[in-house]
């Protein structure tokens, strides 16, 4: 019996949890991430700054869906002056909350234990992260131009008022 009432339970919240397909719509919530789907080749420059020397970068991502449509998942190499970082990040939209946030995890560089975590606001075509790393606050902001196009420019503040550009480029996707 008891194992009747356990596969009863489990049969009853399989039916409650919609399953995706792909002719099932993007929630609206989540449509703004798609923008962000497929292969981006970056090119940009660090600014020289109290903590960084200037100097060109580039950056492959690869971004898609996670098999339940609920996260944007994307594969950074980003080949800065100097050193090669890897990183995933993972764009959502928390329903329970009504936010968007975005989490990035790398392969160096800090402690993995440490990942940026950033809460993330979405106006228009624009995406800017906010979150703190090193002890530091960063805003980096992603403008999509077109389709496939799209700006970034990574800012650091003491105060969360006054900024400053470290970084800046631009990303056009491939194919």
């Amino acid at each position: 019996m008891r194992r009747a009432t356990i596969f009863a339970s489990l049969a009853a919240m399989t039916l409650a949890v919609p399953a995706w397909s792909a002719d099932t719509p993007l929630p609206a919530e989540l449509q703004p991430l798609d923008i962000a789907a497929g292969t981006w080749l970056y090119h940009g420059e660090n600014l020289a700054t109290a903590d960084q020397k200037a100097g060109q970068w580039t950056w492959v991502e690869v971004c898609g869906w996670s098999a339940n449509h609920a996260f944007m998942a994307c594969s950074f190499t980003m080949n800065w002056p100097g050193q090669v970082v890897k990183s995933l990040a993972i764009n959502t939209y928390n329903f329970s909350d009504k936010s968007y946030f975005h989490y990035e995890m790398f392969d160096s560089q800090s402690h993995g234990a440490d990942p940026f975590i950033a809460c993330m606001t979405i106006a228009g075509n624009t995406w800017t992260h906010y979150g703190s790393a090193d002890k530091k606050t960063y805003r980096v902001i992603y403008h999509y131009v077109s389709p496939t196009r799209v700006t970034v420019r990574i800012e650091l503040s003491d105060d969360r008022t006054h900024w400053t550009t470290m970084a800046q480029g631009e990303g056009v996707k491939q194919g």
